[in-house]
């Protein structure tokens, strides 16, 4: 999500700025409530089971189910009742009085598929999901947006449909802004809405049609085979030191583009390059020009720790497929750490099943780390690490800095304890052993991780419910301070979102990914992400 301005209530960042159901388990797919926990990777990269502590813990679908029917409480709560958009948050009253005020196209997007998980588990009935969905898209119609793209601006007045201009709280100016991240939530609920909501397809699929992915792509990025653009503004903005005039369409006028692009390959940010590359608007050869890890020399010793790894080649690209090591794996980082990096876009994509030597190895075992770190490492008793709102008040990024590249992490705690291994013979460690302080746990993650660990990742949100109290009528809290016992009390509409879309593919047998990935994207996006091998796996 796009950053706002410090005034801004719960600011929203999503790691926008860089440098630069079934479960499928190492090609074991399993399916629903009755899945195993989760697969580590043995050497030769065959699935081999690593069950947690909490595997015999007993899994209850009518708990989940719950939790979900609260959880669509809250986003009901969100949405106003003419225009059909979802606010971006809400304090635990629910009260129509206290929305935030405004929304974004991520908020709608997950507005529009937790219609579908809501009906697919019978909290709603297919007239009423069919009668949202219809009135969220008709909004969206009349919207004002970026034309030549077919892209939304980033902020919108979710009870009249109107492009924000001035924050709601603070009056401070805001300047229309398209993402490219943001973008690619409401075009992947698009596309499931298409296929899973017949009375919405025609306008859906008028929607989505009209889109044009390559908008962001720069194939004269910083990198070999291009990258996407952080976003663009189409009038120029008060400081122009981060941006660049120009358009990639060659229709439209110009606008200005961020200088910064998306370069990592475990981040949300890779649904945007899915999107380009099923449409067949962006080149194939651009999944292989982010980085999986930075290199490994000493020139590049600034990033979290040294990688391990080797060098492949992708339709000609060359990849070096690093990867860190953290208590006995070898995990592919994200830039913070966060399950949000590793786990969203799988909510749309069956990654493990079409790309099982990827992120059929690196999903597994990331899960697995934040539960060791949660459980053994840090000691919290409950994990579970993803930006979220703050338990002390705004919005912060939490992850385990262990398992991102970003040096100054995306710490697990309140007291930001930063984890610092060195970087082999270049950079000596400074905290290679760090005493972690008020861990906060942020329950969409966990749910997130159900689709990997479900027996783990239940036993873990029945704690987070029953002992530290973070549930109110609205389902989870957004996170919870576990040594402290301070709980932020607040829903947001993308967190929720998540929630509902993993509950729907572990407890709908795959209703998300089955509506998002048909034949026609397998086509098109299996061969390209599916002959990938990671350097993930045991060390």
């Amino acid at each position: 999500m796009t950053p706002r301005p410090a005034s801004a209530p719960v600011p929203a960042s999503r790691r926008q700025l860089l440098v630069g159901g079934a479960a499928a388990l190492g090609g074991l797919v399993v399916s629903g409530a009755a899945a195993p926990s989760a697969a580590a990777v043995s050497r030769s990269g065959a699935p081999s089971l690593v069950h947690g502590p909490d595997h015999h813990h007993a899994w209850d679908p009518h708990t989940v189910r719950r939790w979900a029917s609260d959880t669509w409480r809250s986003l009901v709560a969100m949405t106003d009742e003419r225009t059909g958009l979802p606010a971006d948050n809400i304090p635990e009253s629910l009260a129509a009085g206290d929305r935030s005020g405004y929304t974004s196209p991520t908020n709608i997007g997950g507005y529009l598929w937790s219609a579908v998980v809501a009906r697919e588990l019978g909290i709603i009935t297919p007239g009423e999901a069919t009668r949202r969905v219809r009135q969220t898209l008709s909004t969206l119609l009349r919207m004002e947006h970026h034309e030549p793209s077919g892209m939304y601006f980033n902020w919108y007045d979710e009870t009249s449909g109107a492009v924000l201009t001035t924050w709601p709280d603070s009056g401070d100016p805001v300047q229309p802004f398209v993402s490219s991240v943001d973008s690619g939530w409401l075009g992947a609920a698009l596309m499931v809405v298409r296929e899973a909501v017949p009375g919405a397809r025609r306008d859906a699929d008028r929607l989505f049609s009209r889109m044009r992915w390559d908008v962001f792509y720069d194939p004269a990025g910083p990198r070999p085979g291009g990258l996407m653009h952080g976003g663009f503004y189409v009038t120029e903005p008060a400081d122009t030191s981060g941006v660049t005039k120009g358009n990639h369409l060659g229709t439209g006028d110009d606008v200005w583009l961020t200088n910064h692009h998306y370069d990592t390959a475990v981040s949300e940010t890779r649904i945007t390059s899915y999107l380009g590359i099923l449409t067949g608007q962006v080149p194939a050869k651009h999944w292989f020009a982010s980085w999986r890890t930075f290199p490994a020399t000493c020139d590049w010793s600034w990033h979290e720790m040294q990688p391990v790894g080797e060098t492949r080649t992708y339709l000609g690209l060359d990849v070096y497929e690093g990867a860190y090591t953290y208590r006995g794996m070898h995990v592919v980082p994200g830039w913070g750490g966060s399950m949000f990096e590793e786990l969203m876009p799988d909510v749309f994509v069956p990654e493990a099943r079409w790309a099982p030597r990827s992120w059929g190895r690196n999903h597994p075992l990331h899960v697995r780390a934040q539960r060791e770190h949660g459980l053994l490492e840090a000691k919290y008793g409950y994990w579970g690490f993803s930006p979220s709102s703050n338990p002390a008040g705004g919005y912060r990024e939490y992850g385990v800095d262990a398992l991102g590249l970003n040096p100054d992490g995306y710490c697990s705690d309140q007291e930001s304890t930063n984890y610092d291994p060195g970087f082999g013979t270049c950079r000596e460690a400074t905290n290679p052993h760090p005493t972690f302080g008020d861990g906060v746990v942020t329950p969409h993650a966990a749910f997130l991780a159900m689709m990997h660990e479900p027996r783990e990742a239940f036993a873990n949100l029945s704690g987070i419910e029953k002992d530290l109290r973070a549930y109110g009528r609205g389902g989870f809290f957004d996170a919870v301070a576990v040594r402290s016992g301070t709980i932020a009390r607040r829903y947001l509409s993308l967190d929720q979102a998540m929630v509902m879309g993993a509950v729907g593919n572990v407890l709908c047998r795959d209703v998300i990914r089955k509506a998002f990935s048909t034949r026609a994207v397998e086509k098109r996006l299996r061969p390209v992400i599916g002959i990938e091998e990671f350097g993930a796996g045991l060390a």
